[in-house]
């Protein structure tokens, strides 16, 4: 991984390419390159660091090239490990991992070959050119055929300068027709604007791209009949629109996401099947990973509050290797905002294997993800191009917190509703530019904690998550019970401790700790919807955000703890939107 581009036309290939990265580069990565030919000479251009590095490239002469932003997995961030990987005559891009990789570049070493880098990558690359018999295709599917894992690939050939071959398992690709000539890309974004009609490819098929025309067939070379992707250009745009940061401009527009993702729920394809789904449910489990598990631990807790209904939350990377127990009826709620979360993914195969029906809670369109659930509810929540998530966040709720509306009236329970928390998160955003006071007090901590109680505490997750992704500061969330059974160890003079208090009946339970953790020298940070707990003199700094139902608070609190995370991420002097060592999407284990 990370990211995949590649063009075949009339056209000059190296600027097409780079734009293509540049597009990607929310994708998170740490090394680029492009390989461009003119018929004659490959040029291969590789730098460590941002696309930028390799601007220069642009003037590089030929007609078909590919492209990479990696994303570092085996081996170190160096041009030796970076994209593309040559191997005799081929040269190609890969995202994936192949996890047989030791033992077949053991073989190959053996029989006398020699590697330049430690990617699992460039055995692929040895393995198709060691295959290669005037075919370039056949090379590439007797390649595939002895791998294991997950790979999308842009392959190219000097023997075969007109063309592309592309493969997919387990790892997103597109393939195409643009202007002047046919494109390949990991995502949507990077081919959009190029891209007329545009074709998903799945599990276990190829592609060749030549001339003026895409063939797609199966590993017997049979040919496959694609279905066009529908999309908007709009979807593949990445503008900051006069913002400093995407970051900034993505909880801006929470709001409207939150009117979308509501007001479509009902209007999904597949939800009058759902909803008979959930009819006869009596117990749910759900499967995610990061910020959507913390979405997954919301909807439990207004689930069974409000619903009464039994709610499993488990991290994706463990579902799959735990032999979960899977009952009869069980509806399995799988979230993901890429829709290509490797360990979602296998949670998910893994859970039908047992019988579970799965509903999908996805952003992107003709995910692997939606492939493989029975229902799809999307969270329309746009493009998101900071690598934290933040306005996912809220979008994942949006759709969570519907089928708890739905859910609650076919358990004749009070069906709890969803009007006005598009205003209040407003409203919410404008009192949370409050919290830019409070980086002082973190940028020089050495580690800051946030607790809360019930939905309280799934903000908290999430708040201390954003937090050390984007600040680098070591943070945690905790039920506000727990901070004396160890955690307050760690409180020393000018700690900050964030607590969430949005519900009334455990507030003075909250505050508790609030108490045991000031008095051991602790600066008290505050998000509640109660005025009279910011008068306290045990609170440095508050931030009173609107009421609403107490299950469904997250959707609210969360937001001054991604403002936080954002001007603290500044403070220190980081790229809020680029966080090290972190992917958008994460295709592999």
């Amino acid at each position: 991984m990370c990211g995949i581009v590649g063009y075949v036309g009339k056209r000059e290939a190296a600027p097409i390419l780079i734009d293509g990265l540049y597009e990607l580069e929310y994708r998170g990565y740490d090394s680029v390159g492009i390989a461009v030919s003119n018929g004659k000479e490959l040029k291969i251009i590789k730098k460590t660091g941002r696309v930028k590095e390799i601007e220069a490239a642009r003037s590089e002469r030929g007609n078909i090239g590919i492209g990479h932003t990696r994303w570092a997995t085996h081996g170190d961030v160096t041009v030796e490990n970076a994209h593309p990987h040559t191997y005799k005559n081929i040269a190609l891009v890969h995202n994936g991992i192949v996890e047989n990789a030791r033992a077949l570049k053991e073989e190959l070493v053996s029989n006398g070959e020699i590697f330049y880098s430690d990617t699992d990558s460039e055995v692929i690359a040895h393995l198709i050119a060691d295959g290669y018999r005037g075919d370039l295709l056949d090379a590439v599917i007797g390649a595939c055929g002895k791998l294991i894992g997950s790979y999308a690939l842009a392959v190219y050939c000097s023997d075969e300068p007109d063309a592309l071959i592309c493969a997919r398992m387990r790892s997103p690709l597109i393939v195409g027709n643009a202007k002047d000539g046919l494109v390949v890309a990991s995502d949507l974004s990077a081919v959009a604007e190029e891209g007329a009609t545009l074709y998903s490819l799945d599990d276990g098929e190829f592609a060749r791209l030549e001339g003026d025309e895409v063939t797609v067939c199966n590993a017997g070379k049979n040919a496959v009949v694609k279905e066009a992707m529908q999309f908007d250009l709009e979807e593949g745009k990445t503008k900051l629109d006069g913002y400093r940061h995407f970051m900034r401009k993505e909880i801006d527009e929470i709001p409207e996401i939150l009117h979308h993702s509501m007001f479509n729920f009902e209007k999904n394809s597949c939800y009058s099947d759902f909803y008979r789904v959930l009819c006869q449910t009596e117990y749910i489990q759900i499967v995610a990973c990061g910020t959507a598990y913390h979405s997954g631990l919301c909807a439990k807790v207004a689930i069974e509050k409000l619903c009464r209904v039994r709610v499993e939350v488990v991290v994706a990377s463990e579902y799959r290797y735990s032999n979960p127990i899977v009952p009869k009826g069980t509806l399995l709620i799988a979230i993901s905002q890429s829709g290509e979360t490797a360990d979602t993914l296998a949670a998910v195969r893994l859970a039908k294997r047992k019988g579970a029906y799965v509903a999908a809670v996805v952003n992107v369109k003709y995910s692997s993800l939606t492939r493989l659930a029975d229902a799809v509810l999307y969270t329309h929540a746009g493009k998101e191009v900071a690598v934290a998530a933040t306005k996912s966040f809220n979008a994942q709720l949006a759709v969570l917190y519907s089928i708890v509306g739905t859910l609650a009236a076919i358990e004749k329970k009070r069906a709890p509703t969803l009007r006005g928390l598009a205003q209040k998160t407003a409203k919410t955003i404008s009192v949370s530019e409050e919290v830019r006071g409070w980086t002082p007090y973190f940028v020089g901590a050495k580690s800051a904690y946030f607790i809360g109680r019930g939905a309280d505490m799934c903000a908290a997750l999430e708040g201390s998550l954003k937090l050390k992704e984007i600040s680098y500061l070591p943070s945690e969330g905790y039920a506000a019970g727990e901070l004396k059974h160890g955690t307050l160890a760690l409180i020393e003079p000018g700690t900050p401790v964030v607590a969430i208090i949005t519900r009334r009946n455990t507030a003075e339970k909250t505050m508790n700790a609030v108490h045991e953790a000031y008095s051991r020298g602790a600066r008290i940070f505050l998000v509640t919807s109660f005025a009279e707990y910011c008068e306290m003199d045990e609170v440095c700094a508050s931030v009173l955000i609107p009421r609403c139902l107490p299950e469904f608070s997250p959707i609210l609190s969360v937001v001054p703890l991604q403002m936080l995370a954002y001007y603290v991420a500044l403070a220190r002097g980081n790229d809020p939107d680029k966080p090290r060592n972190l992917a958008k999407s994460v295709t592999v284990e």
